[in-house]
């Protein structure tokens, strides 16, 4: 029995996964596994589509026993890897249980984490947009928001609670500030004692211009269609520290505002430093095949994978279309492995590059040719409904879009601190870790 191991649950994972559930995974000399934290994939594109209330949380994601079945499922968290032993060490459910499996070929996908840099209090209070969780407390924070302030008389106080503040210019930072901009602003016909006056959202990026990644035409087009819609751009400044209730830039000046949306930075999974091979950023080096040098049946694709490119000689950034396309790719590579025949270098191919940037409003390059405004909105919509797993999913977004456009957002909360403290004291009992105080339950909620 050859035994093929994927510890990952995103996009270069799962894609391996769905390419050996076709191939490998019918052989009954071969059992492939794939180990993840959650047993869903998470379409991660929209998840600020969620925090802005345009979609269901449920819309974007995929459960993966229902897309896997000849691919064993494990849910898990992995802890370390033992090269030599060709062992992974696990821990599963809250009460962190250990369970270690062996392997044969060995697939690193472990994304990334958020990385703070180890500014002043950033950790502690800000707020991430990584998990499907992060998106529905950030909307439920939102809209907390609102109602807090809607009752606050004293208008700087109210002011500080209606600021909010992202820090990171990419296209994370600005999909982001776009949708919550867009919730805020529809949601204020609800809450008629709050002036629109009241309402601030800030946009701090330490490059020139937001999204880096596009040319110069559409960089500028986006972040003059930011301000056009209320949105303060601070280019050329990062955050410094945060208490809470206010930010500290590089500028040396402050922001007062208890909402700070962090997308400014990842780090690689802290199982991957611990590993004996090289690498770069911090990342896992692979060489053209995606398999990692010195360590015989280990493969890395996605985030925490650092692939060279072989026509700029960088290596390829750390987004879902890469990891998706790797994922395939590697799998490819692992059959060939098995049935004797050759490998193939890992190439990357793009059709462009899309962002959604709020009010029906996009930029995109395409093929090489740029669009903006409602075009490419439209144009980012249908590409990632193209991409989304499932018909029965794409149905419901494309309900949800077709819905959006005929009716206002909701000002709903789905999830609140009360119950944030129910799920910390059930996770406390479950793990026999004991009571747990409420400013704990807060900070690990923001």
């Amino acid at each position: 029995m050859t035994r093929i191991l994927i510890l990952g649950g995103g996009f270069g994972a799962v894609y391996a996964a769905l390419r050996l559930e076709r191939t490998l995974a019918r052989r009954p000399d071969v059992e492939v596994t794939l180990v993840s934290r959650d047993n869903f994939l998470l379409f991660t594109p929209l998840l600020h589509e969620v925090a802005a209330g345009d979609l269901a949380p449920s819309d974007i994601v995929n459960p993966l026993r229902r897309m896997l079945r000849r691919v064993r499922f494990v849910q898990g968290d992995v802890q370390s890897v033992d090269v030599a032993a060709r062992r992974v060490h696990l821990t599963r459910d809250v009460r962190r249980v250990p369970l270690a499996l062996d392997y044969d070929q060995l697939v690193l996908a472990l994304g990334s984490d958020t990385n703070f840099f180890g500014l002043p209090g950033v950790a502690e209070h800000a707020v991430t947009l990584k998990t499907l969780g992060d998106a529905v407390l950030l909307r439920g924070r939102v809209i907390e928001s609102l109602e807090m302030a809607s009752l606050e008389p004293d208008r700087a106080v109210r002011r500080g609670m209606l600021t909010f503040a992202v820090a990171g210019g990419g296209f994370a930072g600005v999909e982001t500030i776009g949708a919550i901009n867009d919730l805020v602003r529809d949601s204020l016909q609800y809450y008629p004692k709050i002036s629109p006056d009241d309402v601030r959202f800030v946009l701090v990026f330490p490059t020139e211009f937001v999204l880096p990644e596009l040319d110069d035409s559409l960089r500028r087009y986006a972040q003059r269609k930011l301000v056009e819609r209320g949105v303060e751009v601070l280019p050329e400044t990062r955050v410094t520290a945060f208490d809470g209730t206010a930010i500290a830039l590089s500028s040396g000046t402050s922001i007062r505002s208890a909402t700070l949306i962090w997308t400014a930075g990842t780090t690689p999974s802290p199982v991957i430093g611990a590993l004996p091979c090289a690498k770069e950023r911090g990342r896992v080096m692979v060489d053209e095949y995606l398999q990692v040098p010195g360590c015989p049946g280990v493969w890395a694709v996605g985030d925490c994978a650092a692939v060279r490119d072989a026509r700029t000689g960088g290596l390829h950034p750390p987004t879902a279309q890469h990891a998706r396309q790797q994922g395939l790719h590697l799998a490819r590579n692992i059959e060939a492995t098995l049935t004797g025949s050759g490998t193939r270098p890992f190439a990357f191919s793009t059709i462009g590059q899309l962002a959604s940037i709020g009010h029906r409003t996009g930029v995109a390059n395409v093929v090489g040719i740029n669009f903006s405004g409602f075009a490419a909105w439209l144009l980012w919509r249908a590409v990632y409904l193209f991409k989304l797993p499932r018909p029965a999913k794409k149905l419901r977004v494309a309900v949800s879009w077709a819905l959006e456009l005929l009716f206002s957002k909701d000002p709903e909360q789905l999830i609140t601190v009360r119950d944030v403290h129910a799920i910390a004291r059930l996770a406390a009992r479950l793990n026999g870790s004991g009571p747990v105080d409420g400013r704990s339950v807060i900070a690990a909620s923001n």
